[in-house]
C-alpha cells in the first residue's frame, strides 16, 4: 500500500470522531452547553458553538485533505486541551482511558502537521 492511501486511511480514521462529534454536539447544543457551564467553562453557550464547528469544520478538512496542516495543528490544540480540561480525574479508569486517548489523537495531528495529507488530497491536487 502506497503513502498517499495509508494517509488517507489514516485521514479519515482520525476525522470520523471529529465530524461525528461535532455534528452532535450541533444538533444538542442546549445539552453541550449545559455540560460546558458544569466543567465551570466561560460564556457555556459560546463555547459549545465554537467547539462544535471546530471539531465538525476541522474534521471535514481534514478527511479531504484541505488545509490539512492548518486544521491539524487546530484540532491538536483543541485535542490537547480537550484532555487538560475535561479528563484528569485519573482516580476514574474511564477519564484515564480518555486522557490517553486524546494524547493518541495529538499524536496522529502531529504526524500530519509533519507530512501534510498526501496526494489523496485536495492540498495535493493544489500541489
Amino acid at each position: 500500500m502506497s503513502n498517499s492511501t495509508l494517509l488517507l486511511i489514516g485521514r479519515i480514521l482520525i476525522a470520523v470522531i471529529f465530524i461525528f462529534s461535532g455534528f452532535g454536539k450541533l444538533t444538542n447544543i442546549g445539552g453541550t452547553a449545559g455540560y460546558f457551564g458544569s466543567l465551570g467553562l466561560p460564556v457555556p453557550t459560546l463555547t459549545a458553538w465554537v467547539v462544535a464547528l471546530v471539531e465538525l469544520l476541522g474534521g471535514l478538512a481534514v478527511l479531504v485533505g484541505f488545509k490539512t496542516r492548518i486544521a491539524a495543528i487546530a484540532l491538536a490544540a483543541f485535542t490537547l486541551a480537550s484532555a487538560l480540561i475535561a479528563h484528569l480525574d485519573f482516580g476514574d479508569q474511564m477519564q484515564l482511558v480518555q486522557f490517553l486517548k486524546n494524547l493518541a489523537i495529538t499524536g496522529g495531528f502531529l504526524v500530519l502537521i509533519a507530512h501534510g495529507a498526501g496526494a489523496l488530497s485536495l492540498d495535493g491536487r493544489r500541489s
